[in-house]
């Protein structure tokens, strides 16, 4: 039942989405510059919530638009429902709705959905990954110098230590490839996929990263925070990999070795 109402509830917000792409809408902007909200945003975040509730009214919600709503069920559904929203704005089809349950504090079904390529990534916790119910799996790459990376860039990091431009030229100066597609979920399920060896950013949400991170650990990668310790969608920091480069990206992101 969950898993049905999981894709249900992605497919209300894809609906959405689609529905108010290349149109015309309204746009405000949050804390940071270009960390935009749409009217999109809200109209998806409302239909995802509003499958939610009608099969699971005591289910918890928290919502990158609305917040948290509480509810009496241990259960918490966590949302983003267009993860991407400057791409969107922009006209550029890659964004994506974002959705992963929790638990008792573990992440145990996760389903993101890019309506533009059709593609819908799926994980349950012990029970592998998929995309368009295929399974997935990382990449075999066992050298950083040799990986093909993805990044992002926080809407606030001027005084960060450590931070991501900083890090962004320690593999470029070495010819690594790092892109920047402008969706956290999307770079997470597309290193569970294999088609990026390796994914790190600074500062992201739970929406942002908790349905990527089930699913790239259900696809055979690990998930950290950049010291290798163990991953919470609570915390801002994540290093997402095929884990064979893993502990390799740690130090480099760290300062601690040269590619």
């Amino acid at each position: 039942m969950l898993k049905s109402v999981l894709k249900e509830a992605a497919g209300a917000g894809a609906r959405e989405i689609l529905r108010f792409f290349n149109k015309s809408f309204t746009v405000s902007n949050k804390e940071g510059v270009n960390n935009l909200v749409t009217e999109a945003d809200h109209a998806a975040e409302k239909a995802i919530i509003e499958v939610i509730h009608r099969h699971y009214p005591d289910h918890q919600v928290l919502g990158e638009e609305s917040g948290a709503s509480n509810g009496t069920s241990s259960i918490k559904w966590i949302v983003d429902p267009i993860d991407g929203t400057v791409n969107f704005a922009h006209g550029i089809p890659l964004n994506c709705v974002s959705i992963a349950i929790e638990e008792k504090g573990v992440i145990i079904m996760a389903a993101v959905l890019n309506p533009h390529l059709n593609e819908y990534f799926f994980a349950e916790k012990g029970k592998g990954a998929f995309l368009n119910d295929q399974p997935i799996q990382v990449s075999n790459e066992t050298n950083a110098i040799n990986a093909c990376l993805v990044t992002g860039f926080p809407y606030t990091y001027i005084n960060m230590p450590n931070g991501p431009l900083e890090i962004f030229e320690r593999f470029v100066r070495k010819g690594v490839p790092v892109r920047r597609l402008g969706s956290a979920a999307i770079d997470l399920c597309w290193v569970a996929c294999g088609r990026f060896d390796g994914f790190y950013e600074h500062k992201l949400e739970p929406w942002d990263s908790a349905a990527g991170y089930l699913i790239v650990e259900e696809a055979g990668g690990r998930v950290t925070d950049h010291e290798g310790q163990p991953f919470s969608v609570y915390q801002h920091k994540v290093l997402a990999t095929n884990g064979k480069i893993h502990d390799e990206m740690v130090e480099v992101i760290n300062n601690r070795k040269e590619l």
